[in-house]
């Protein structure tokens, strides 16, 4: 064998051409798949994609990974149009090859259709834990009205309860605020359904909004919400008249006592003399207390 021609070949493979374009990719089989070495410039965005936000901190230590490394996960790709190729999965491994300098990257190109792309990209980010709850609620929400699937075939299609995609579906009657609070992480997928149980939008970002504000635990926030739908005629009253005889310093002792144990505080005091409540609705409320008070 030619030495020389060998070496070529080598570096052939080593520095791909500065205009992969102008040949199509060679694929490499591995473990029973064709890896093509893709030009990261004919690789389009995934129209389906369900995840609204990149971390940039973690694509740049991906993309540090890979100028050190290389991408060790093939992505996955379809092909379209003017020979070009759509992402399925893998968006985040694209975008930091290209911020890493790379000309292509490791890709799987599968023929596959509109929908089942969808339900790929989804079924990648909801294995990777990489949504939110109002993204998947989208996502969700994008198989029934395009697709004309149902709960139960989205249920069988992504492994999730068919109780939970309705659930998750249902996050979409919420406001806009509400929602934005969700997907932000200032409140829980516990809150939300709390919320729901509001007879009118108004009434949901008004509890909301106190929700995060005051960071109510779940517990808090459906008794704000059971306030709200069953008022004591009483109890405004009656928070007005305790409230002036509380002291600010009391009253922020009251509040810091609740954030760090994520249950209802209740401080009374008269004269530097009194008692502290403390609501638990769990047994794990009650053994995040003790270990609070055992750690002091």
């Amino acid at each position: 064998m030619d030495k020389h021609k060998a070496l070529g070949r080598g570096l052939d493979t080593l520095l791909p051409s500065r205009q992969p374009s102008a040949a199509p990719p060679q694929p490499v089989v591995h473990s029973g798949e064709a890896i093509h070495q893709l030009a990261v410039e004919l690789i389009d965005r995934n129209p389906y994609q369900t995840r609204s936000h990149v971390d940039e901190t973690a694509l740049q230590e991906l993309a540090d990974s890979i100028q050190a490394t290389g991408v060790l996960q093939p992505i996955t790709v379809r092909a379209v149009p003017d020979g070009r190729f759509q992402l399925i999965a893998g968006e985040r491994r694209w975008l930091a090859s290209q911020i890493a300098g790379k000309l292509t990257v490791p890709s799987i190109v599968r023929q596959v259709s509109n929908e089942q792309a969808m339900e790929m990209t989804i079924i990648e980010n909801l294995q990777r834990e990489d949504l939110n709850a109002i993204e998947q609620a989208r996502a969700f929400d994008r198989l029934s009205r395009e697709f004309g699937l149902t709960q139960e075939q989205i249920s069988l299609r992504t492994g999730k309860e068919r109780s939970s995609v309705a659930n998750f579906v249902r996050l979409l009657r919420l406001p806009e605020a509400v929602q934005a609070w969700i997907a932000g992480g200032q409140l829980s997928f516990g809150h939300a359904k709390a919320l729901m149980g509001l007879d009118s939008p108004e009434a949901m970002v008004k509890i909301g909004s106190r929700s995060v504000e005051k960071s109510f635990t779940v517990r808090q926030t459906e008794d704000a919400v059971a306030d709200w739908m069953h008022p004591d005629p009483n109890a405004k009253l009656r928070r007005e008249l305790e409230a002036l005889q509380i002291d600010p310093n009391v009253k922020e002792a009251q509040r810091q006592l609740e954030r760090g144990l994520g249950v209802r505080v209740t401080i009374k005091d008269r004269n530097g003399r009194g008692k502290i409540l403390l609501e638990y609705n769990s047994l794990e409320d009650f053994d995040r207390i003790i270990e609070f008070f055992s750690a002091k």
